[in-house]
């Protein structure tokens, strides 16, 4: 492919900044991961890792490994990709039409959820394959490096930013946009989104309805230190958000935008001459059948009549729940903020 066209299908998927209330912005993408996926593949390249020859692999469960197999596909690269049940089939079809070869893992590991079911069979894989790389999302730096551009966005459109509020999974965005900000606003505000059953901010492992945030393993691309705040939100929570938002702007998004939206509106509603930025990460067609369906919501008992007004907050992560909540976790480790709640649970 000619570098002009490779150029141009990137540059498609750049977000637009569009503001939803006086103060509050949202950085809405159509779809995010497409971005790491390059800058991780680009430096991989630049570094000698890979060739034209090699196999790149990776796990996921949806939106990373959609972003791969597109620019796999962009730039002639093999590409094996380890998912779960949350890989729906038109999503399967899409990866396996850009030439991506699709491994769906059975079950759940009894430790570490569907992530760590999907590590140890991409472990065997890796084993099996000489020549291959394996991207890792979770601890690569290309992850959060990706969005430098993001942040130039940022400064160049509104010229201050106060208060950052991103969903947390992989730690790439929220931390890789939150760190190149704060070298120009080191006061700024970061507010992290999570959901229970993550363990990425100290609560334990537990099944977890929403997907897209959230984490069963600690990834080394989440920098605890960043975050000002967390919020933890359920996945009925963050669905109404995400109607409500379709319904007063019109614009079509997955859940974790709902969630980011539902905290970052709280925050900008309190704090009025703040300039608040809040990142939607993709577009809502993958979810019509699931957010946008009243049956499921109903059938999934996944329905609120109304939006919760605001969270409640703890002092520690185990404290959260089972709606909304938040912590000021105020710049601390992992260890740190987590000491409490690791020791209680033991």
């Amino acid at each position: 492919m000619v570098l002009e066209a490779y150029e141009a299908i990137l540059n498609s998927y750049r977000p637009k900044l569009i503001p939803l209330e006086a103060n509050l912005t949202a950085a809405v993408f159509s779809f995010m991961k497409i971005f790491p996926a390059e800058f991780c593949i680009r430096m991989a390249r630049e570094q000698g890792w890979i060739n034209s020859q090699s196999l790149i692999v990776e796990t996921s469960s949806g939106n990373m490994a959609l972003g791969l197999a597109l620019i796999c596909k962009l730039t002639g690269l093999q590409l094996t990709i380890v998912s779960d049940y949350a890989c729906d089939g038109f999503l399967k079809r899409r990866m396996e039409d850009l030439g991506t070869r699709v491994e769906i893992v059975s079950g759940p590991a009894a430790q570490g959820g569907y992530q760590r079911a999907r590590l140890d069979r991409l472990g065997e894989i890796c084993a099996e394959t000489p020549g291959h790389f394996w991207v890792n999302q979770y601890d690569n730096p290309g992850n959060p490096g990706a969005y430098s551009f993001l942040a130039t966005q940022l400064v160049e459109s509104m010229g201050h930013v106060d208060c950052l509020v991103a969903t947390v999974g992989s730690g790439g965005s929220a931390c890789g946009t939150a760190g190149y900000l704060r070298e120009i606003f080191p006061e700024m505000q970061t507010i992290g989104v999570d959901t229970f059953g993550s363990v990425l901010f100290g609560q334990p492992d537990r099944p977890r309805k929403l997907r897209g945030l959230g984490n069963s393993v600690l990834p080394k691309n989440l920098d605890h230190r960043i975050f000002d705040e967390v919020h933890w939100v359920n996945a009925a929570e963050a669905y109404t958000a995400t109607r409500l938002l379709h319904r007063e702007t019109s614009l079509f998004c997955g859940g974790t935008s709902g969630a980011a939206w539902m905290v970052a509106r709280h925050y900008a509603r309190k704090n009025p001459k703040a300039r608040v930025v809040c990142l939607f990460p993709d577009d809502g067609y993958r979810y019509t059948e699931t957010i946008y369906n009243d049956e499921y919501l109903w059938k999934e008992n996944l329905w609120l009549s109304e939006l919760t007004a605001a969270p409640r907050e703890v002092t520690h992560p185990l404290d959260g729940g089972p709606s909304w909540s938040f912590l000021r976790w105020n710049r601390r480790s992992y260890a740190e903020g987590a000491k409490s709640s690791i020791s209680a649970a033991v």
